[in-house]
């Protein structure tokens, strides 16, 4: 029945981002009503008696009687919600909290309301109309998706309020709507075990060769697919063959029983998949779906390093950001196809824009979407149905460009996820930068990289942690790390002047194959969900890397 639904779930997104278009060539009329209806729905909570929201008549009066907070500062109030508490932060009851992974910072609760959540359906439906006019550009269409995100819970709150990853909630809450795109049952988010999640997604993707889109969180979980197809090819045809589903997953029996009574074998497609991966040596993306037409993930920050690997797995395939988002709330929405901008989420939040130079400044004067200046970068402040309010949520953005009156963002870092053996603060962006050029110039494929500080020295050496594709070397080890400088130095000025008189020398070391999956792990068993997982590309914990095998060092001649 699904598939007779999808294309009114098409229509509908393509007049939610027609509307959506319409508003941002008054960005700033939108915004000031976006700003209005928040402070209305929550005028007589607690902290909107406080802070008086309901005497609160303009911009300039919000920006003058609120102040700009981190997280720390609603934990107390958040603290009361999780106890079963209503009125505090917002109006409506909160119906779920997100709990965000951890994985750049401190873990916190997102309280979630049913109108918090009704307006990031509505940025996620503005999404859904921007790619698939994007792809009407091109010639071809959007339709069924490979998503193997986790929607399994993480507990509930001593108020019996559900906690769990914002995608989980996302769904849940949403679950009609969204499920109208996969390519794999309903049920498939519901299996805890993460592979034998991702497989049975798999296998039931590979019955239709028609279809569509890959979507996963970060880059780096949309390889981590491909290489599950790509290592469990001659099983998946297997079982597409035989009309079985293999008992060696790990899947929860009730689950296992609604699947099995819906998979049937498939000969023929299977008959066609043993061809290409006997012809071809592997099964990939690009030769089991001929129609994928594109894959979804988060772009900006440090996915250009993933998107290197891309069109081994994908060919030419367009990338589509959907949306720039975070546990509090949708920021930006991505406009087309192979773009790194965003357009700030005007119907979902009202969003300002601290200038650099104000970042150390205790009472910053930011500024509005309609007054930002492209080139520069800016430290976001967030306002929405969540109860948060000019809430310092810690991303560093650039202003890219416009979309008719509104900017066009893109994350570049987390304030404070800097590394510095002096003061020349290189960012995850920097990191990335080089990383990229380095793979160019040297023609090799990295696993993945972590530059952290070597543990006792003061000042710190540079330490650039790379783990090497499988069958890759580098020739010249001393050339690649003479290179690493000469390209840090060019996107960070501050390193390049402080780099002879006061920061050491870096060092190369290749780590043994593997290292970068045993971090992952212990990150999952942290507690981080393994579909929310973001890994750092620069760390100043300098044990962080303790314990994985170290094959080579190098140091600078």
């Amino acid at each position: 029945m699904t598939q007779y639904l999808l294309p009114f779930l098409v229509t509908a997104a393509r007049a939610t981002k027609a509307n959506f278009v319409r508003k941002t060539r008054h960005t700033l009329t939108a915004q000031e009503q976006f700003l209005r209806s928040v402070l209305v729905a929550h005028q007589d909570t607690e902290y909107g008696r406080n802070y008086g929201l309901s005497e609160i008549k303009t911009i300039e009066q919000f920006q003058a009687q609120i102040p700009i907070l981190p997280y720390s500062s609603y934990e107390t109030y958040i603290k009361r919600i999780i106890q079963g508490e209503k009125n505090i932060l917002t109006a409506d009851p909160v119906v779920y909290f997100s709990h965000t992974s951890g994985s750049t910072g401190k873990q916190k609760f997102i309280p979630v309301t049913q109108r918090f959540q009704n307006s990031l359906r509505r940025a996620n439906l503005t999404s859904i109309g921007f790619l698939s006019d994007a792809l009407q550009a091109r010639g071809s269409q959007f339709g069924k998706t490979l998503i193997a995100n986790s929607a399994q819970l993480l507990g509930r709150t001593r108020g019996g309020i559900d906690c769990g990853p914002a995608s989980a909630g996302v769904f849940r809450m949403g679950k009609f709507l969204y499920q109208q795109l996969f390519a794999h049952p309903a049920q498939t988010p519901l299996i805890s075990d993460s592979f034998a999640r991702h497989y049975v997604c798999l296998l039931f993707a590979l019955q239709d060769s028609s279809m569509r889109a890959i979507a996963a969180n970060y880059p780096m979980l949309i390889l981590r697919i491909c290489q599950y197809l790509e290592q469990y090819a001659e099983e998946l045809i297997r079982d597409l063959e035989t009309g079985t589903i293999s008992s060696e997953l790990t899947l929860e029996p009730d689950i296992r029983a609604s699947l099995e009574k819906q998979w049937f074998p498939h000969p023929q497609r299977a008959a066609g998949l043993r061809k290409i991966l006997r012809s071809e040596g592997r099964l990939i993306p690009q030769h089991a779906w001929q129609d994928l037409s594109v894959i979804v993930t988060a772009r900006g920050g440090t996915s250009d390093f993933y998107f290197e690997r891309f069109p081994d797995y994908f060919g030419e395939t367009p990338v589509f950001g959907a949306a720039y988002a975070s546990a509090e709330g949708n920021i930006g929405i991505c406009p087309d196809l192979n773009c790194d901008g965003t357009i700030p989420a005007i119907e979902s939040g009202f969003f300002e824009f601290v200038p650099q130079e104000q970042w150390e400044v205790d009472h910053p004067q930011p500024l509005l979407a309609s007054e930002v200046r492209q080139g520069e970068q800016y430290r976001v402040l967030m306002t929405n149905y969540s109860g948060f309010y000019r809430y310092d949520i810690g991303d560093v953005v650039e202003v890219v460009g416009f979309y008719e009156q509104a900017p066009l963002i893109v994350f570049r870092h987390r304030v404070g996820g800097l590394l510095s053996s002096t003061f020349e603060k290189t960012t995850e962006f920097h990191a990335t930068q080089v990383m990229q050029a380095l793979q160019r110039e040297f023609g090799i494929s990295l696993e993945d990289f972590c530059i952290t500080l070597s543990e006792k020295d003061f000042p710190a050496q540079y330490l650039v942690n790379i783990e090497l594709s499988a069958e890759q070397t580098i020739n010249n080890p001393q050339a690649f790390l003479s290179s690493f400088e000469r390209w840090l130095q060019e996107v960070n000025l501050i390193y390049a002047a402080n780099r002879q008189s006061q920061i050491p020398s870096p060092r190369l070391r290749i780590l043994a194959p593997g290292s970068f999956a045993i971090l992952r792990q212990r990150q999952v068993q942290k507690g981080i969900p393994d579909s929310q997982l973001k890994f750092p590309h620069i760390s100043e914990d300098r044990v962080f890397l303790a314990g994985l095998t170290v094959l080579q060092e190098f140091h600078l001649q």
